[in-house]
């Protein structure tokens, strides 16, 4: 096992335990992470050059992927997005509501008037060659 090898795994078991050097605590275990507490670019940790190491960081993710707590900025930013979500839903709703507010009274207002004329057609007198119908 080489030199980079080792301080991959050290990472990856400092990251584990919640004790890091490099990176602040509480920082949620992943490649990239491991890459940056073991004082390495992210690039580095490549399946390819490490293929057990990356193996044995997937599997660790895969199985404790619901232990990982959620920060207090990441339920914040959930929040915000389900908020802005609901605004936006609001305002939608708002400019339908407005819309058909004015098909209304649009229509309120074309009744109106072919009552209105209606009722002086019916109100006029007709010529003398003219009955009305029943």
């Amino acid at each position: 096992m080489g030199r980079a090898e080792q301080a991959f795994r050290d990472a990856f078991e400092r990251l584990k335990s919640g004790s890091t050097l490099t990176v602040p605590k509480g920082t949620p275990v992943s490649q990239n992470n491991v890459a940056k507490e073991a004082g390495l670019d992210p690039s580095a940790l490549k399946k390819s050059r490490f293929p057990a190491l990356v193996s044995e960081i997937q599997e660790w993710l895969s199985q404790n992927i619901q232990s990982s707590p959620i920060s207090a900025r990441q339920a914040t930013k959930k929040e915000r997005t389900k908020n802005r979500a609901l605004k936006d839903h609001l305002a939608d709703v708002i400019k339908q509501r407005d819309a058909l507010a004015s098909h209304l009274v649009e229509a309120d207002a074309k009744i109106l008037a072919l009552t209105l004329e209606l009722n002086s057609l019916r109100d006029t007198k007709l010529p003398p060659n003219v009955k009305r119908i029943r």
